[in-house]
Formats: C-alpha cells, sequence, structure tokens
C-alpha cells in the first residue's frame, strides 16, 4: 500500500485550548483529533492545512511552522501526516465536512475524550513550540 500523505491543523486559542474535531469517517470514526486529511492537487502543505482547518471547523488560519510527522497505518491504510501549528484568523467556529463535532478543549477534557492514538503526545510537543512560534512571529498583514 502506498503512503498518502496529509496535513493537520494544531490550534490554540488565547486560553491554551487546542481545537479538535470528532472525526465521521474512518479511519479515527468516533475519536477525536486536531483537523486535517489528504494532501489534494497541486496545493502547498500550508495551503493543506489552512483548507483542512477551514472545511472541518469553519476557521480561517494562518499556518506556521511544522511541529511533528507522524505516521498512521491500518489494515486498509497508510498516512504520513504533518503536523503544523497554526493561529485563527477569522471565520466562525462550527462542525463541518467529515467532522462530527469540533471544539476548543482544555488539559482536563482532553484527558477524558476518546482520541486518536498519540493525541496528547503532539499536543504536548506543540504547546511548547506555540509558545516560542508566539512569541517571535507577527500576524501576516490581511
Amino acid at each position: 500500500m502506498t503512503p498518502v500523505v496529509a496535513v493537520a491543523g494544531i490550534v490554540f486559542d488565547p486560553e491554551g485550548r487546542v481545537l479538535l474535531v470528532e472525526r465521521g469517517k474512518p479511519p479515527g470514526e468516533g475519536q477525536w483529533s486536531v483537523p486535517g486529511g489528504r494532501l489534494v492537487g497541486a496545493e502547498t502543505l500550508a495551503q493543506g492545512v489552512a483548507r483542512e482547518v477551514r472545511e472541518e471547523t469553519g476557521l480561517l488560519v494562518e499556518v506556521g511552522p511544522l511541529s511533528c510527522v507522524v505516521e498512521r497505518m491500518g489494515d486498509d491504510f497508510h498516512f504520513v501526516i504533518l503536523d503544523y501549528l497554526a493561529r485563527v484568523v477569522g471565520g466562525t467556529l462550527a462542525a463541518g465536512s467529515d467532522a462530527r463535532a469540533a471544539k476548543f478543549v482544555d488539559e482536563a477534557e482532553l484527558s477524558r475524550l476518546p482520541l486518536t492514538d498519540g493525541l496528547v503526545d503532539v499536543v504536548t510537543r506543540a504547546r511548547a513550540m506555540y509558545a516560542t512560534w508566539s512569541s517571535t512571529s507577527r500576524r501576516s498583514p490581511r
């Protein structure tokens, strides 16, 4: 099986909560994860992240640096997922496309949700990186 390139956006709000979606389709149906999906057509990685976050949550984001790379494999899929930091620059939060629900969650709620494998570690690493990115970068003019 040929690996498929996928992208995801790890988004934190000003209170430090992370944006999650409840998956509405396999793989991972019913589990919570960061918004993301397959890279399509001739889009760049950043364009793919922004599109996936918009489609699944209704939010417009500025895409930041690569946070980590994860690999998900099952009997009928093999995804190589590039997780990027991102921050909200517009839109209205609402589940869409492949998501059953979308919301920002704090660390306590994160520990109570059915999550995709390894998500807590991914979010923990991203949170540390986000603090540095947020303090050293400026928002792009819009």
